[in-house]
């Protein structure tokens, strides 16, 4: 009896007689594969190679060291109550299908509940559960289909010293090959009759194709997987007419050599991916380095609170965390790393992490991760490592939390190139028919020329190189949004709606008076202790200037959103917010801001504020009332109302008394009457509102809240830039549509010359990628331009 392979994997599955669509399974893991991909016509994955699914044949022992917990613990990014969350590098991500396959991960295992892929640094983020799934078996999973994750033992770091050099190396070939060619094709250009020259003429022709196959079966492959898995996708992607190109060169030059019909064109053509390549590589190296300047350079202006080794308190920036700091972490606030709980009580929300909503309570000397969110008052934690900005950045970004907001130049794009490609295809299947009657001899050239030249490469650059380019220039300005959409929505905005307090209004500058019975020494350390959990502006505020005290260890703690804080400690219970809410039924009318307070439900008094409005206030809201409507929506009484009237535009909308729940209708009411609505608000009891809106902006003052609610934050030193923000928004979404007639007058003009003959292949290769590169040079000239609005 003959042995018979695994479909998938090549192993033997002669015993197993496991079949499905005529094919021989070796298990039934196997077999579910294999139906996940021709479920979702990916099938084409098996064409690449041979057994592509093959597990190496010594995949056991070779992951043997991820049984080590000390080894897992350092690959790990999370690992709370079973829940498990690492990035693997995966150097064979190549194409859509990879990335399917990689996202879809649920599907082969229900133990993994969400794996997202990072296209451009080769990585996939995978949340799985330990109990079932193990890190090993998880890491054999994934080589079982073909994707085999690097991972470097030299110390515990996951591929990320790997750098992936197979472009390089293509370029290198493509190079070394073009100018091979073009030495040896000098004979055939001036067409000398030298004898000796004559003689190995057929020698110099061979020698052009041998080094033209490598170019095209190792240089050109991405070009030609790229245009395969399109076709068998059913879409034409801008790599069908370039394959389509390199191949019709590469056939008839062979053709030509071999019945000795003239020399070929494998000048033009290595010279084509050569010049190729060589934008591609431009374009990647100006692209990671707009990323590596979002991730690292434009830092978040979000703050934590440090203790000192005297005790003091003091506001840093997160990046300025260092191993061994004490920390002190709000109600509410975000953990920035990863760190040990030393004081308080902690209860931990990990839906930033793992994106699901379940609380964890910790004790003294337990382990935080970072990405957890404080939900019970205050805690005090040391340091284990310092802050990694790109994390911050990932979790923010998460795919978990991404509203439903248009992309909507993406979708543009998109529909541009297919339309394009279709067209252009048209275009030189004509012009080659009209010169097969014409001069059959300039054919051949014009239908490689008109595929080459009228690349859509440029269209598809656009919006990305903008996009980018402008994020990574609004970050260096201290305002960092989440993604490039937000760019998009920004340009569309109509109407502005501001918070009050702590917005629009400086904290730390308010002038603040007590009325009421005087508080014992107890119940004064009490309340510091309580407002110290909090970070509400108003508690922020009344924090500061209480005198310093011991801080006690809260027995239990309650923020309630909109209405104030609650808190105990032995037999004592404080209330801190509005009057209804500390049990005051008989409060008289007062005009300003104002904070209550009660102890065992025996009213004490109230603490007044005086609220002193942000620098460059005025000017700004004068510039934003000419193109925008104006909204003020404050959870306070009306006591401010006269002076913001003064401050305010005339028929700028004052709402006052406005719950979170309220402010969220009143945007759903805005945005169902047409209007685009940007809400700038404190981050905390804005969420709701935040979310609710096409734009949602969190104003940071030293203050670590921020959540997946808000799309972008701004430094609060910056909000009287926000309309220049937003005009550098609108000229962004100008510049791409700048680009798309440049690019169209290019293609334009290219296909004269191409389509009447006047183009040779090869000059058109030259062309293409320099018309690719001028688009990013005009982007990103265009861009940098525009931030002079921001000086």
């Amino acid at each position: 009896m003959g042995k018979s392979t695994c479909y998938h994997c090549g192993l033997d599955a002669t015993l197993a007689n496991i079949t499905f669509d005529e094919k021989l399974f070796c298990c039934n893991g196997c077999k579910t594969v294999y139906e996940i991909f021709s479920v979702n016509d990916l099938t084409c994955y098996y064409d690449l190679e041979t057994a592509p699914g093959a597990t190496p044949k010594d995949i056991e022992g070779k992951y043997n060291f991820l049984e080590n917990s000390k080894i897992i613990e350092q690959l790990l990014e999370f690992n709370e109550n079973n829940t498990q969350i690492i990035t693997l590098y995966i150097p064979h991500i190549h194409c859509s299908s990879c990335i399917w396959i990689l996202e879809n991960l649920n599907k082969l295992s229900p133990s993994i509940s969400t794996s997202i892929v990072n296209f451009g640094k080769k990585t996939v983020r995978v949340n799985f559960n330990a109990k079932t799934l193990s890190l090993k078996n998880l890491v054999t999973l994934l080589s079982s289909i073909g994707h085999e994750p690097y991972i470097s033992l030299d110390d515990y770091s996951i591929g990320k010293k790997h750098i992936d050099r197979s472009l390089i190396y293509k370029l290198g070939i493509a190079g070394f090959a073009f100018g091979n060619v073009m030495f040896l094709s000098f004979p055939e250009y001036f067409e000398v009759g030298e004898f000796w020259l004559e003689q190995f003429k057929p020698l110099f022709r061979w020698l052009m194709f041998t080094f033209s196959v490598p170019v095209v079966f190792y240089s050109a492959q991405d070009y030609f997987i790229s245009a395969y898995k399109g076709l068998r996708s059913k879409i034409l992607n801008i790599d069908v007419p370039i394959a389509l190109g390199v191949s019709v060169l590469f056939f008839r030059s062979t053709f030509e050599i071999i019945f000795d019909a003239g020399s070929g064109f494998f000048d033009s053509l290595t010279g084509l991916i050569f010049f190729l390549l060589l934008g591609k590589f431009f374009q990647q190296k100006t692209y990671s380095f707009l990323s590596f300047e979002r991730d690292y350079k434009s830092y978040f202006p979000i703050g934590i609170t440090k203790i000192n080794t005297n005790g003091k308190e003091e506001s840093v920036q997160i990046y300025d965390i260092e191993k061994g700091d004490r920390l002190l972490i709000r109600n509410e606030e975000l953990i920035p790393v990863d760190c040990i709980l030393t004081k308080g009580n902690a209860r931990i929300d990990y839906s930033f992490v793992t994106g699901e909503s379940k609380t964890v309570s910790k004790q003294s000397g337990d382990k935080l991760f970072a990405g957890g969110k404080q939900l019970h008052g205050s805690i005090e934690v040391d340091v284990l490592k310092s802050v990694e900005q790109s994390y911050l950045t990932q979790l923010w970004s998460n795919d978990v939390f991404k509203k439903d907001k248009s992309m909507a130049f993406t979708n543009i794009t998109n529909q541009i190139s297919k339309r394009f490609t279709i067209s252009i295809l048209i275009i030189a299947l004509l012009a080659t028919t009209f010169w097969l009657v014409a001069d059959p001899t300039k054919a051949t050239n014009v239908f490689t020329s008109v595929l080459i030249i009228a690349c859509p490469c440029a269209l598809a650059l656009a919006a990305p190189f903008t996009f980018g380019n402008v994020l990574r220039i609004l970050g260096k300005k201290k305002f960092y949004l989440k993604n490039a959409s937000v760019i998009e929505q920004l340009a569309k905005i109509n109407t502005i709606i501001f918070d009050k307090t702590g917005t629009i209004t400086v904290n730390k500058e308010s002038a603040i008076t007590y009325e009421g019975l005087e508080l014992s020494k107890e119940e004064t350390l009490l309340l510091k202790s309580t407002l110290r959990g909090s970070n509400h502006p108003l508690s922020r505020s009344l924090y500061s200037i209480l005198n310093e005290h011991n801080i006690l260890t809260l027995d239990a703690f309650e923020e309630h959103l909109g209405k104030g804080i609650e808190a105990t400690y032995n037999n004592y219970q404080i209330k801190v917010g509005s009057a209804p809410f500390v049990g005051l039924t008989s409060e008289t009318a007062l005009l300003n801001t104002t904070v209550h307070v009660s102890t065992n439900n025996q009213y004490k008094g109230r603490f007044t504020f005086y609220n002193d409005y942000r620098k460059g206030l005025p000017n700004l809201f004068n510039s934003l009332k000419i193109e925008y409507d104006l909204v003020i929506l404050s959870g306070d009484n009306e006591g401010e109302k006269e002076n913001l009237t003064k401050l305010l535009p005339t028929k700028t909308k004052l709402l006052f008394n406005q719950k979170p729940k309220d402010k969220l209708e009143y945007i759903k009411h805005l945005q169902h009457e047409g209007s685009n609505v940007l809400m700038i608000g404190d981050g905390l009891n804005d969420a709701g509102a935040l979310a609710q809106s096409n734009v949602g902006i969190a104003i940071s003052e030293n203050v670590n809240v921020f959540s997946p609610a808000c799309d972008a934050i701004l430094d609060a030193s910056k909000l009287n830039q926000l309309h220049n923000y937003i005009k550098v928004s609108k000229t962004a979404i100008k510049i791409i549509k700048w680009s798309f007639g440049l690019s169209f007058i290019y293609n334009c003009i290219g296909l004269y010359f191409a389509v009447s003959g006047q183009l040779s292949p090869v000059v058109a290769a030259i062309l293409m990628p320099l018309s690719s590169i001028s688009i990013v040079a005009f982007t990103t000239l265009a861009t940098n331009l525009s931030k002079r609005k921001l000086e």
